[in-house]
């Protein structure tokens, strides 16, 4: 099967999204799929991990370029460059099946192709993370952006959501035809990343202890409550109780922090802003504590990498991801609100034990396993298949 795979970008690229595109392309390179992923990260094309990869990088001094930055439409700059390397490597060898991210819908002129069949994998859909309009524009570009969404959630021959709950919220949110296959097929983590994790020893009873932060400062992520519980257990800690700790923030920048924030607490924190693979890792091995406090995450690759390091998650309970794969494993704990205070009576108990910190890990450690390349990569395809037999009858 001829596969083409649309992603914003693609590893080394640092985020959640690019990591994603590289699990589901290389897991269907495992299952003898021929895989070109199509990325607007770089220009040029190359041959990585049995997968082919074009870049189809926005010039910012061609005619897309001037788009990008107009407001609303410009939403539309990346779509075009996806459509025209598309139909390009579609003409001279045909795929067979399209596969994009929801995400601010890069697929979204490819949508109900006659020709192309065109399957939409569903991370955060961007109005989840889409804070207030400030301006005009702001309010322009967000209602873009979650049309365009819409429009190729509901032009996609196939959707496929990380949980059931996330798949439950996406059908309501892009009001999606009910007779469309969606199936539920978790990610996976790559080989390296599982070998890294398991050659890593648990850090000694030490203070302070590492807590571990990684993603973005925004309030999707739980970022403002995670601060505010990381200050009140500061003053504790200067106050004579609990133990010390060191918040190490990956992802997030100085920029990001408050400038009001506790001399007790500021005193604490390392913010390290975007870092790659090879630095993640070895924050994640000398890390004791995973904060990942999210209120909604799609998936939830944070929690999959805690817990391959047998790392303890503190995590939220609003969101249905941490609830089954931290809760009901009991690799860690779950604050029962999204609030400063919740949150640091979820951490409480792991800043003042170490033998509480390893039996999360020991639990941590025994629900590592669930998700691999070769369930990936075997899922997707069924999904493909059925997509294909709807589309030609055969």
């Amino acid at each position: 099967m001829r596969v083409g795979l649309l992603t914003w970008d693609y590893p080394p690229a640092p985020s959640g999204l690019s990591t994603a595109a590289r699990e589901i392309a290389e897991s269907l390179a495992g299952q003898g799929c021929d895989v070109t992923v199509f990325t607007q990260d770089r220009m040029g094309e190359e041959q990585v991990g049995g997968v082919r990869i074009i870049g189809c990088k926005v010039q910012e001094s061609d005619a897309l370029g001037w788009l990008r930055k107009r407001g609303a439409i410009g939403h539309l700059a990346g779509p075009w460059a996806f459509r025209a390397a598309v139909q390009r490597i579609h003409a001279r060898a045909p795929l067979d099946i399209l596969e994009a991210t929801n995400w601010y819908a890069p697929a979204v002129l490819l949508a109900g192709s006659a020709r192309l069949a065109l399957v939409t994998r569903n991370s955060t859909p961007a109005a989840f993370s889409q804070g207030p309009a400030k301006t005009l524009r702001d309010t322009l570009d967000n209602r873009a952006a979650n049309a365009l969404e819409k429009y190729q959630a509901r032009h996609s021959a196939g959707l496929i959501s990380n949980t059931a709950d996330h798949g439950n919220r996406i059908s309501a949110l892009y009001g999606v035809d009910s007779t469309t296959p969606h199936a539920v097929i978790g990610l996976s983590l790559a080989p390296e990343v599982l070998a890294r994790a398991e050659a890593a020893d648990y850090p000694e009873a030490q203070t302070p202890i590492r807590i571990l932060f990684v993603g973005r400062a925004e309030k999707r992520k739980g970022f403002d409550f995670l601060m505010d519980g990381a200050a009140r257990l500061a003053s504790e800690v200067e106050a004579g109780a609990n133990g010390d700790f060191e918040l190490v923030l990956v992802g997030v920048g100085e920029d990001d922090l408050s400038a009001d924030m506790p001399l007790s607490l500021r005193r604490r924190v390392r913010a390290m802003g975007r870092q790659p693979e090879d630095v993640l890792a070895r924050e994640y091995a000398s890390a004791h504590i995973v904060a990942a406090p999210s209120r909604y995450e799609s998936f939830g690759l944070v929690y999959q990498e805690a817990l391959a390091y047998g790392r303890p998650v503190v995590a939220c309970a609003l969101d249905a991801s941490a609830r089954e794969f931290i809760g009901a494993t009991k690799a860690g704990t779950l604050a029962a609100d999204a609030t400063g205070p919740d949150f640091a009576d979820a951490l409480r108990p792991l800043l003042a034990s170490h033998d509480t910190r390893l039996a999360y890990r020991a639990a941590a450690l025994k629900a590592a396993s669930r998700f691999t390349r070769e369930t990936l990569g075997r899922e997707t395809l069924a999904l493909y298949d059925k997509v294909l037999t709807r589309k030609t009858g055969a």
